[in-house]
Order: C-alpha cells, then sequence, then structure tokens
C-alpha cells in the first residue's frame, strides 16, 4: 500500500522535473506541441489498434476458441494510450512499451502465467479447504457451500393418526 502511495506522490513530480528540464532544453513551445502531439498520437492509436483487436477477437470467437489473449492485448492497448494522453514523458515512453506489438506480446504473456498462477494457488486452497466426511467445502468467511451431490430423497407416504388435518 506504501507502494502506491509513494508513486502516486513521486510519478507527478518526477514527470515534471523531466517536463521542466525539457522545456529548459528545447524551449516552451516545442515541449507543449511534444505533450499534445503525443496526447493526439495516444487517440490514434487506441482508436486503431483497438478495433484491429476486437477483429481479432472476433475471429478468435468464430473458431470457437475463448479470445484471452486478444482481450489482454486490448486492455493493454487501452492502457498504453491512456498512458499517451496524460502530459509527461515517462508515461509517454511506458505507453510506447504498451503499445509496440513486441513488447505487448512479453506483458501479455507474463500478465497471462501471473494469472494462472494465481488460480491455480486458488484452487489449490480451496481443495484444502473441503471437508471430505461431510462432502461440502468451506468458502469464504468459512461459511459452508452445497457440493455437487444430489441429496438423499426417501419417498413414502404418511397419515396423521392424531386425527388432525
Amino acid at each position: 500500500m506504501r507502494v502506491f502511495l509513494l508513486l502516486f506522490v513521486l510519478f507527478p513530480m518526477l514527470e515534471l522535473f523531466i517536463l521542466i528540464k525539457v522545456g529548459m532544453a528545447i524551449g516552451f513551445f516545442p515541449t507543449i506541441l511534444l505533450v499534445v502531439a503525443s496526447s493526439m498520437l495516444g487517440v490514434f492509436l487506441i482508436r486503431v489498434a483497438g478495433f484491429a483487436t476486437s477483429l481479432r477477437a472476433r475471429a478468435s470467437l468464430a473458431r470457437g476458441e475463448l479470445p484471452a489473449q486478444e482481450m489482454l492485448e486490448g486492455l493493454m492497448i487501452a492502457v498504453g494510450g491512456g498512458l499517451l494522453l496524460l502530459p509527461g514523458f515517462i508515461s509517454d515512453v511506458l505507453g510506447v512499451i504498451c503499445l509496440l506489438p513486441v513488447t505487448r506480446r512479453v506483458l501479455v504473456g507474463k500478465l497471462r502465467k501471473r494469472a494462472e498462477d494465481q488460480a491455480t494457488r486458488q484452487r489449490a486452497f480451496a481443495d484444502d479447504l473441503r471437508d471430505p466426511q461431510a462432502g461440502e467445502g468451506f468458502g469464504r468467511a468459512g461459511m459452508a457451500q452445497p457440493s455437487n451431490r444430489q441429496p438423499n430423497v426417501i419417498e413414502g407416504e404418511f397419515e396423521h393418526r392424531d386425527g388432525k388435518q
């Protein structure tokens, strides 16, 4: 949590410092022009790359496959374009890294591997919490979760012997 707070404070300060240094080196108007141009490039790339990714996802769905790779690439494109929209040069570099196809595939591969590992750990943890005698598992907050077994049902007839109906 403290890392995010530190990044939340340090990142804008570092962006501002670099903007000032670049502004002093090349001038105020060229710096503003670079910031505006990178934002326009971000909007353009989000539209073009996002459209291409959605077409690949549709083609994947048409083949009967789950478009997980395309969805993650679309997420990376959105993050990269959003970073390009932010004013500053550090966010622009990170945005371009997210938008380049080679680095995007590497980042998506790492993200996918991490998500699969997390899902495996959660499944293993859920299996450890199952009660084999009762056939029920314990989910979040220790609440019993019903098992997938069918309940035992005994069919029969009855009659009231006390005269009440």
